[in-house]
C-alpha cells in the first residue's frame, strides 16, 4: 500500500528584515515537531535545499516593492493550494509603506549616488492587492504562538482559532491598568489587533499599534481622544504612520488628521 506523501510547506521572503521567519525558527521544538509531520519544499532562510511546487502550503512574508517581486508572488500563488501572509509587512506594506506618502524618485535622489540603477515600485503593497490570500497573521513580528496555530488548523483543513479583538481585552486579561485612564498617555490599543500580550501597556507606555488595525477600528474616536489627551495633529499622524501605515483604516486616520490640520491654516 503506498505511503500518502506529507503536506508540503514552502516560506517564502520579499521586502522586509526577516523577522516573522525568524520567529518560526525561534519556535525550536514545537518547529521540530511539525518539521516531522510535512516536507519543508522551501525555506531559504532555513536551508539550502529548494524544490519546486506544487505546494500545499506557502508562508509569505515581506510587502512587494517591485515588479519582480509581483511577479514572483503571483507564481507562488499558483502553486500553492493555501497562500498565508504574515507579518506586517506582507499585511499593510510594513515600514516601508511610509514611501506611499512621499516622492520615491526623491527618496532614491536623497539616498543613492546613482538612483537610475534603482528600479523599484511607487508604492509597497501588501501581498493581498496582488494575489487572494487565503489568511494574514499580523504582527512587528508575529506571534510564534499564532503562527504555529495557522500553520497547523491549514494543514488539518480547518479554520484558524486567532482572535481578533483589540489589545484593549488583552490588558483586561492580564489585569493591567489602562495607561490612557490613569496615567493619560496616548496609546492605540483600543484600535489595535490583538496578539502581543499587551507587553508596552504591561510597562507603563502606550500600544504602539505593531499588530496593525483589529477588525472593526473606531479610529475617529480615539483621533478625538488622542487630541483631549494633548497630541497635536502631526503626532496622531505619525503614530498611525509606523509599522502599518498602509493599513487601510490607520491610513485612513493619518490622511484624515493631514487634511483637517491644512483646513484648519
Amino acid at each position: 500500500m503506498a505511503r500518502t506523501p506529507p503536506p508540503r510547506v514552502a516560506v517564502f521572503k520579499f521586502a522586509s528584515c526577516d523577522g516573522c521567519q525568524l520567529s518560526l525558527l525561534d519556535c525550536e521544538d514545537e518547529l521540530l515537531a511539525v518539521a516531522g509531520a510535512v516536507e519543508i519544499a522551501n525555506f531559504r532562510e532555513a536551508s539550502s535545499a529548494v524544490a519546486d511546487g506544487p505546494y500545499d502550503l506557502a508562508i509569505v512574508e515581506g510587502s512587494l516593492t517591485t515588479e519582480h517581486d509581483i511577479a514572483l508572488a503571483k507564481e507562488v500563488r499558483a502553486e500553492s493550494k493555501f497562500l498565508v501572509a504574515i507579518g506586517a509587512c506582507a499585511t499593510a506594506g510594513g515600514i516601508q509603506a511610509l514611501r506611499n506618502f512621499g516622492d520615491v524618485a526623491e527618496f532614491a535622489r536623497a539616498v543613492y549616488a546613482r538612483p537610475e540603477y534603482i528600479a523599484t515600485l511607487a508604492s509597497s503593497t501588501p501581498i493581498s492587492a496582488h494575489v487572494p490570500v487565503d489568511f494574514e497573521l499580523r504582527g512587528c513580528p508575529i506571534n510564534k504562538h499564532q503562527l504555529l496555530e495557522v500553520v497547523s488548523a491549514f494543514l488539518a483543513d480547518r479554520a484558524p482559532n486567532v482572535p481578533s479583538e483589540s489589545v484593549c481585552v488583552e490588558c483586561k486579561r492580564r489585569g493591567t491598568v489602562c495607561v490612557v485612564v490613569a496615567r493619560g498617555t496616548p496609546c492605540l490599543g483600543p484600535v489595535t489587533h490583538t496578539g502581543c500580550g499587551a507587553i508596552c501597556p504591561s510597562y507603563a507606555r502606550g500600544c504602539y499599534g505593531c499588530f496593525g488595525p483589529q477588525d472593526t477600528p473606531n479610529t475617529p474616536s480615539l483621533v478625538r481622544r488622542l487630541e483631549q489627551l494633548g497630541m497635536a495633529p502631526t503626532e496622531v499622524v505619525r503614530v498611525f504612520r509606523t509599522f502599518n501605515a498602509g493599513a487601510p483604516a490607520f491610513r485612513a486616520a493619518s490622511e484624515a488628521e493631514e487634511r483637517a490640520e491644512a483646513a484648519s491654516r
